[in-house]
């Protein structure tokens, strides 16, 4: 629901412009190349990863301010150059570490515990008051960059802040959960015409976006999949109707 707000657009989305990829490098480089098992350090690299890779999307599409389409372009373009590296990484590792790996990227339930619970419970506790404090800000961005100004936002800095909250909550649910797709993509969508919301509606978009993972993980538990592909499943079609749509709007 952030970055849709952000970019005015709905392929605005975490696994749309890379940052769930490069959390994934993140956690490819310490399992694959630094060997590590630890929960701590994987997600630790998840953050990492994804935090650089905003990084790198947001100084490439910068100019004299951002474009939500050139935004999401360049996002793009970064998340086809990661999945080459991830790709690369996997195949170039031992058939253990590598079947691992793999299975952590599609995402799965499988293996959370409290482990897991506490300190994700405990980011969630310092990141979601600072999207809640950022949200008026917000609101007043989506009237467009002039009138915001006017209204004394400073854009970029409340763009950036934003930006920074998101990728925050991208990385800590990538390195819980393993890089999830097309949940992010379409809650916000659902969420909007279900109460009718013409802003940024973050409460309506994560009880949906709850529903929809906790229901494609009861028909993945059903057929014996994992809950990441069950949403590549169901979210593959969702997006290219989306990419057609606003193709022919350009």
């Amino acid at each position: 629901a952030i970055f849709q707000s952000l970019t005015r657009n709905p392929l605005g989305s975490p696994d749309v412009i890379g940052f769930d990829a490069g959390s994934y490098t993140g956690a490819l480089v310490m399992m694959l190349l630094l060997g590590s098992t630890s929960y701590v350090l994987i997600a630790t690299g998840a953050v990492v990863g994804g935090v650089l890779t905003a990084l790198l999307v947001y100084l490439l599409a910068y100019r004299g301010g951002i474009q939500g389409f050139r935004f999401i372009i360049v996002g793009i373009g970064v998340s086809a150059f990661l999945v080459g590296i991830n790709s690369y990484l996997l195949i170039s590792t031992g058939t253990q570490q590598a079947r691992a790996a793999v299975a952590w990227g599609f995402g799965s339930f499988s293996a959370l515990g409290y482990e897991q619970l506490l300190p994700f419970t405990v980011v969630l506790v310092v990141i979601l008051p600072l999207v809640a404090l950022a949200r008026r800000g917000f609101a007043q961005l989506e009237l467009g960059d002039d009138a915001a100004k006017a209204l004394g936002v400073r854009v970029e800095r409340q763009r950036l802040a934003m930006t920074v909250l998101g990728v925050a909550l991208t990385a800590v649910v990538t390195a819980a959960a393993g890089p999830i797709a097309f949940v992010a993509l379409v809650a916000p969508q659902v969420a909007r015409r279900l109460v009718r919301s013409q802003g940024l509606d973050l409460t309506s978009a994560a009880i949906v976006g709850a529903v929809l993972l906790l229901a494609a993980d009861f028909i993945g538990q059903r057929i014996n999949i994992t809950v990441g592909l069950v949403t590549v499943v169901l979210g593959g079609g969702y997006f290219a109707w989306l990419l057609i749509r606003e193709g022919f709007r350009r």
